[in-house]
């Protein structure tokens, strides 16, 4: 008896979570993906920064690799090659002196996120769906940039930035 109660306890549960799925809309995202929206798009890393090298400096010993809060999904790419961009995300590459090439971040859930350790040059690239707007923000939380989903890859110097919304 007590298991069917548990049984049916959880499908109760389980019909009112869709049913307040359905009457919402649906968890908040930067952008939902749809059929007529844009898809998944390989993007190329950029060639290294000027001074970027094999050689461990005292400036990359002492450095940290860019990190976000709330954190998002990373990965690390070397120079001209190649990521997936998935529609509805903003992606973001930086550079990470730590391990001498590219960290691409993927932002999905509409938020705004805090930067560390983004320095020197990048880019962006927007596949977003909708009429999604992003901004980046300076240290006193006025806005650098304010910009909609785009075809390429933009180039970004992040040494301003302190934080980035997504929506």
């Amino acid at each position: 008896m007590r298991s069917k109660r548990s049984l049916l306890t959880a499908g109760s549960a389980l019909s009112c979570l869709l049913a307040a799925m359905f009457a919402t809309g649906g968890p908040t995202v930067a952008a939902v993906p749809s059929a007529d929206g844009p898809a998944a798009r390989v993007v190329t890393l950029p060639p290294a920064p000027e001074g970027a090298g094999p050689a461990v400096s005292a400036k990359a010993v002492a450095a940290a690799s860019p990190t976000t809060s709330p954190a998002v999904r990373t990965e690390h790419g070397p120079p001209g090659s190649t990521y997936v961009c998935e529609a509805g995300n903003l992606c973001t590459n930086v550079w990470d002196p730590t391990t001498n090439d590219w960290k691409t971040f993927f932002f999905y859930n509409c938020n705004r996120y805090y930067l560390s350790d983004w320095n020197g040059g990048g880019d962006y690239f927007n596949n977003q769906t909708g009429n999604v707007t992003s901004y980046f923000y300076g240290q006193s939380g006025n806005v650098l940039a304010s910009f909609p989903p785009g075809s390429a890859p933009v180039a970004y110097n992040w040494d301003p930035v302190w934080s980035i919304r997504n929506c």
